[in-house]
């Protein structure tokens, strides 16, 4: 909940958009995010950790990767070299099937991830203040020459990391704090795009200030930077969406008419409106927050037991696996009677 990643926001966002927008229906959307989550943490994490572990068996020193590349830089040598190293031990038909998976895998990623920076420059940005009115085919022209650029820049970037461990810990990092706030932004009205602003040049601001800090010797872990930055950014928001510029109640209003958002966080808002608890009570009639928190807590249970679960039989640890899955199903019976009262 405390940090935004791509893919797995807390509070939804663009990414995770793109592919629910492209499903039929509501109920077909919630269906494939179900799906997704599932497939994302459950199945496909596991090839990935057992090649892992099994890289500590075969290069359990650098000295041994370096062995077995004689011919690689000495500079590119480092623990995350060990995975792709492991690629050596598949046969040729495989590793074509491996090379065009990797392909695939980071188009999907790179190009949800340039359509979702492109449609932020152009839309919120060029239409707003370059080149306001012009016609929709000039914004697509200027869509894909944004695309273009961040692709360059992007790849700029990526020789200023020494390793993918790097670039991870950044995302972590940048985005440590903005979490709940992308998560309240939907059940309390006083979250607004200054407040989204502000987490966001916090975080940057003391991510940037922690790593100053760490290249004079003052080096913080990383869980107790990501902690540090966290508390730093929630504070900054917090304070904005009380002390800042608010969202003009007519903005609101039309809004709430739009989406229906639902807890007391919209209470001011639908007084404004004159809209009655009953009235919301109607509009809102699939929005049951009890109800959606039983469905949020037995998703996450399902998720967790059945990763956890085929760990424990791959490790031969069968009863614990046995009861790891017997609360996978249970989790799984409950999720589904909910999403049915939810949507009946």
């Amino acid at each position: 909940w405390a940090v935004w990643y791509p893919g797995a926001e807390p509070g939804g966002g663009s990414f995770i958009a793109q592919r629910m927008l492209a499903s039929k229906s509501e109920r077909d959307a919630m269906a494939a995010t179900l799906f997704f989550n599932f497939a994302h943490y459950v199945i496909r994490p596991w090839p990935w950790i057992l090649v892992g572990l099994a890289s500590l068996i075969v290069y359990p020193n650098l000295s041994d990767i370096q062995a077995a590349f004689p011919h690689l830089d000495p500079g590119l040598v480092g623990h995350d070299i060990a995975y792709p190293a492991m690629l050596k031990f598949l046969p040729a038909g495989w590793i074509g099937l491996m090379v065009g998976g990797l392909i695939a895998a980071n188009s999907s990623t790179v190009l949800s991830l340039l359509n979702w920076g492109a449609s932020y420059v152009v839309h919120d940005f060029y239409r707003r203040v370059i080149r306001p009115g012009a016609p929709e085919k000039h914004y697509v022209s200027a869509g894909g020459t944004a695309t273009v650029m961040l692709f360059l820049v992007s790849s700029g970037v990526v020789f200023l990391l020494d390793t993918a461990k790097a670039s991870f810990n950044i995302m972590l990092q940048v985005g440590a704090g903005t979490g709940l706030l992308y998560l309240l932004r939907w059940f309390w009205w006083r979250v607004t795009a200054w407040c989204e602003i502000v987490a966001m040049a916090a975080s940057f601001l003391v991510s940037l200030g922690l790593a100053i800090l760490a290249r004079r010797g003052v080096l913080l872990e990383t869980d107790g930077a990501l902690i540090v930055t966290v508390v730093i950014t929630t504070v900054c928001w917090v304070a904005t969406a009380y002390l800042g510029p608010q969202t003009d109640a007519a903005t609101l209003i039309d809004f709430y008419k739009k989406v229906h958002p639902v807890g007391p966080g919209w209470r001011y808002v639908r007084r404004k409106a004159g809209i009655s608890e009953d009235a919301a009570a109607r509009y809102s009639h699939r929005e049951n927050i009890p109800l959606s928190l039983l469905g949020w807590a037995s998703g996450s249970l399902m998720i967790w037991s059945a990763l956890f679960g085929i760990g424990a039989v791959l490790y031969g640890r069968w009863r614990q696996g046995a009861w790891l899955f017997a609360v996978f199903a249970a989790a799984a019976w409950l999720l589904i009677r909910v999403v049915r009262q939810l949507w009946d």
